[in-house]
């Protein structure tokens, strides 16, 4: 049997993400919980896991919203594992190291699943969404989409561990050819906090040619430059 593990290479590389919390990762985690909260708060959401937790931002902006009565995560770096027990985040239940793939819990034991920004990290993509469908009724999906005019010919491997590259089309057929009914998709701009952060005072001009962009030619500006696509997912029955 083919063994689902994550290579050595692909661990330097998240041990390398945790060297603790930026500005820039809470910014980021801002956006991202905003995308949890807008798509899937119409769905159960008691109990939430977070896969591939990372340094435990996430889960820190959703218990400050009070999304989730108890939230789990599980997490594939040590390092990531113990900043997020360190962050004593308030409904934040249970923090388990993993090994990338197997979930270590039974079926349907969750509502809702959270895969934010990991599945272009993952060497094996639909495993891990198999696993997080078997665990939880609901999927939450997001990515950054990649597959646009910026995307190289040829891969070349650097230090993000960007994998697999998405369009909203490739993202949404990857769920469901793993047995998800997408529910609601979404193709959202990174804030302008993150813009101004990152540009300065240029960050706002870039933020609203890309913004009116979106809003006038979706097709086009998915095309052009890279957004985030979110979906809340549920498993076909």
């Amino acid at each position: 049997m083919k063994d689902f593990s994550v290579s050595n290479r692909f661990r330097e590389i998240y041990d390398g993400y945790c060297e603790g919390e930026s500005e820039w990762c809470w910014l980021g985690a801002m956006d991202k919980a905003d995308n949890i909260v807008g798509l899937c708060r119409d769905y159960p959401h008691s109990t939430v896991l977070e896969i591939g937790a990372g340094e435990g931002s996430i889960l820190k902006r959703l218990s400050d919203l009070k999304f989730g009565d108890m939230l789990y995560a599980l997490e594939l770096s040590e390092k990531a594992f113990h900043m997020i027990r360190e962050r004593k985040i308030e409904s934040l239940v249970e923090c388990k190291v993993f090994d990338g793939y197997a979930l270590p819990y039974e079926d349907d034991t969750f509502d809702l699943a959270v895969l934010s920004h990991v599945l272009e990290h993952a060497e094996y993509p639909r495993k891990l969404l198999y696993e997080a469908a078997r665990a939880a009724t609901y999927v939450f999906v997001e990515v950054p989409l990649e597959d646009n005019f910026g995307l190289r010919r040829d891969f070349v491997f650097d230090e993000l561990g960007h994998i697999n590259s998405y369009s909203p089309k490739t993202i949404r057929r990857l769920a469901q050819t793993c047995g998800l009914e997408v529910l609601r998709q979404r193709v959202t701009n990174p804030s302008l906090r993150i813009y101004t952060h990152e540009y300065g005072g240029v960050g706002l001009l870039k933020y609203l040619v890309k913004e009116v962009m979106l809003r006038a030619l979706p097709p086009v500006a998915t095309v052009a430059w890279t957004y985030h696509s979110a979906m809340i997912c549920r498993k076909n029955r």
